[in-house]
């Protein structure tokens, strides 16, 4: 049993090429701020410590993460790499009895994966520095893995890097795992005469080297998973990178997407057995689709439960809150919030259904309405089993339609409609014999 990890989140970045006022750790991947992708993953690995390095747009860091497991440290100037971890050191040093090893992640690298970075612990061992690389076609930018008779011997930094060191195609990812009382040693050593004039972490492979340990190395089972997004184009690519993964993942748990680059998850989406979803439909917080549901194209559901064989779509909105029955309808244009629905029941088209009790085989016409708030509170809508609520209805709440009753086209329902019968709420018609529609008055 491998011992205790402490994880140091480098987070501090001003990210001026996102040309944003948002700190660059909290812009979002599936809704979620890049930084909050970092920390869910480090918490898959058992970790003792989680420290958050922050700078830039601190405070508002801060606030948007405020689960009790993290600790925080300010880097304020930023020095580099290795200066910010020096400043979580003390954090690190307070684990208790035993040795306990420290992993460095970075807030801006969102996609990387839990399996990954066990495998790099698990290369560290008890006694290694272990550094996650990759080779790259193109390595521009990097800083490049020396090797010495197939040894990691240092890391250079491109802009430090001669013409035979930039041709190395293994690159430095950043991330890396080392026992937390050899930084201890290492970090105040480090100096800053380089191109930058920063205090790179990178310098401690040297220093290991130097001290007889060995420097060994993992790497991720795909590239992207340690891409750094620096501009908005770069997290626009991990976006999509993102939901292709969770596509792919709904694909082998059977799900059917008429097109997987054309899905979006910002949060959890749990499938039942022969799910379908056509393209560009949006599911945000969490969601459950039954067995059998279709989403046709063009929907946005959220934290909604939808049941066994309904259908949805095109172009329905599904709100918090709401919780659909086994073979209920939800047409084009229609939207629900903090509603039921019960069995088989229909809104088909252009409706809105909010704050609302809806009973089973209710069919709710096109261009009704329930109107729930009163411009201070919410009130509820009751409909009862076996409704038939014709075209162009509003329902003034608080309110209850009757099992079984019928309301006509164009009412407007303000006290409650008895059971099994007829409700009408509408002006006399009248037609006016002779009436001469206005003319448009000619311009002189």
């Amino acid at each position: 049993m491998h011992n205790a990890i402490n994880v140091v989140i480098l987070a501090a970045g001003q990210g001026k090429r996102m040309r944003s006022d948002l700190p660059k750790v909290l812009h979002p991947i599936a809704g979620k701020p890049m930084l909050g992708h970092v920390i869910d993953t480090a918490r898959q690995l058992g970790t003792v410590r989680i420290c958050v390095v922050y700078g830039h747009g601190g405070e508002r860091v801060r606030e948007a993460m405020t689960a009790a497991d993290l600790r925080w440290t300010k880097q304020e100037p930023q020095l580099g790499t290795g200066h910010a971890v020096l400043q979580a050191l003390p954090e690190l040093e307070k684990v208790g009895a035993g040795k306990a090893a420290s992993l460095v992640l970075y807030g801006d690298v969102p996609l990387i994966r839990a399996s990954t970075l066990q495998r790099l612990i698990d290369a560290a061992g008890d006694t290694k520095l272990a550094l996650l690389t990759a080779h790259l076609d193109d390595p521009h930018g990097y800083g490049r893995i020396v090797r010495v008779d197939h040894k990691v011997t240092r890391i250079v930094e491109e802009k430090d890097a001669d013409d035979a060191e930039r041709a190395i195609q293994e690159i430095n990812t950043g991330i890396l795992v080392a026992q937390t009382e050899a930084l201890a040693r290492w970090l105040p050593q480090l100096g800053n005469r380089n191109a930058q004039g920063e205090y790179y972490l990178t310098d401690i492979v040297a220093m290991a080297v130097a001290e007889g340990m060995d420097v060994v190395t993992a790497h991720p089972d795909a590239n992207w998973e340690t891409d750094g997004v620096n501009s908005k184009a770069q997290l626009a690519r991990l976006e999509r990178i993102h939901q292709r993964n969770i596509a792919e993942a709904l694909m082998e748990q059977g799900v059917t997407l008429a097109d997987p680059d054309r899905i979006d998850v910002r949060g959890e989406l749990v499938c039942g057995r022969d799910v379908f979803i056509d393209v560009n439909c949006v599911f945000e917080g969490c969601v459950e689709l039954q067995d059998g549901v279709r989403i046709n194209a063009n929907c946005v559901i959220q934290d909604a439960v939808v049941g066994p064989k309904s259908i949805i779509g095109p172009f329905a909105r599904l709100r918090p809150g709401t919780v659909l029955a086994e073979d209920v309808h939800i047409g084009n244009f229609v939207e629900v919030k903090n509603a039921t629905i019960a069995p088989h029941s229909k809104a088909n088209h252009l409706a809105y259904i909010g704050d609302a009790t809806v009973g089973s085989r209710v069919n709710v016409g096109a261009g009704t309405i329930t109107c729930n708030y009163d411009g201070a509170n919410k009130h509820r809508t009751i409909i009862e089993d076996d409704v038939f609520i014709g075209s162009d209805t509003q329902l003034v709440a608080p309110v209850t339609v009757g099992k079984g009753a019928t309301l006509g086209a164009g009412t407007t329902l303000t006290k409650d409609a008895p059971p099994d019968s007829l409700t009408v709420s509408r002006a006399r018609q009248v037609s006016l014999a002779g009436w001469k529609r206005p003319v448009k008055a000619k311009k002189e």
